[in-house]
């Protein structure tokens, strides 16, 4: 997915993580894709690893004009790889995705520049991640979910409650969350959530057209544009994450030793 036309600049990081495929046109609309050995992403722990360190690494890049956020073929990300991520039971192992966890939703709240998510198709695993961005497009099969944390049998505390009560309206999300419900993408179009919503094959270009747009103003524009419109829900992921995922937590650890007795 290179798209920028000199190659000899581009940045290291676009290839330092297996999990995520990056690419840049001229203009400096950056695509990140999640993918998996090149195919639909499964979520893991070396998502939840790389992901915030990766979000750092586009932060510092000044080339970066405006990120737009997809998934491959025909999924966002709905699967994941749950052992891989650790023992959450265990207070090191919680750890590790505390530290993990609050930087990848925080990051992406915080990074200086407009994002643009990509919604091709469903997303049952971090939908916030696509919530977060400041302009939503979704492929008319997209659904949104949440497969994991009451599957688990964990409470939702690394950041999606925060995202969902944003976007949807405190007693819908909650409504849908613990019922584990689901929405379409005309639901979410319905109630605000998201922008457009327009047929798969139309996804990515048209997130990528809009963001092409969007270079021709000042970057010191879209940047504070940007900034201006998260410091709520930055805020509120700043103080819900700190919490929650210590709940999260403890809900693990509960489920540990329910098992034992």
């Amino acid at each position: 997915m290179n798209t920028t036309s000199d190659l000899a600049r581009e940045p290291g990081y676009f290839t330092k993580y297996q999990n995520f495929a990056l690419g840049r046109s001229a203009s400096g609309v950056l695509t990140l894709r999640f993918h998996t050995s090149g195919g639909p992403h499964t979520f893991d722990g070396t998502t939840h690893h790389d992901f915030p360190r990766l979000l750092e690494d586009i932060a510092f890049d000044k080339d970066n004009q405006i990120l737009v956020l997809t998934g491959t073929g025909d999924s966002f990300i709905a699967s994941i790889d749950g052992p891989s991520l650790g023992d959450i039971t265990k207070p090191m192992g919680a750890d590790v995705l505390y530290v993990e966890g609050r930087r990848g939703v925080q990051r992406l709240a915080d990074l200086e520049i407009p994002i643009i998510a990509a919604v091709n198709g469903p997303v049952s695993v971090h939908s916030e991640y696509a919530l977060l961005a400041d302009i939503v497009i979704a492929a008319d099969t997209t659904v949104f979910s949440d497969l994991p944390h009451l599957a688990f049998g964990i409470a939702p505390g690394d950041g999606l409650f925060v995202v969902w009560e944003e976007v949807l309206g405190l007693n819908r999300a909650r409504h849908l969350e613990i019922t584990q419900g689901s929405f379409t993408a005309q639901e979410a179009l319905s109630w605000g959530a998201v922008a457009e919503v327009v047929p798969l094959g139309q996804v990515l270009p048209r997130a990528q057209e809009l963001a092409e747009q969007m270079t021709q103003r000042p970057h010191l524009t879209n940047k504070y544009i940007a900034v201006v419109f998260r410091q709520r829900i930055s805020r509120r992921l700043a103080e819900g994450t700190l919490a929650g995922m210590a709940l999260e937590s403890l809900t693990a650890a509960n489920l540990a030793y329910l098992q034992q007795g």
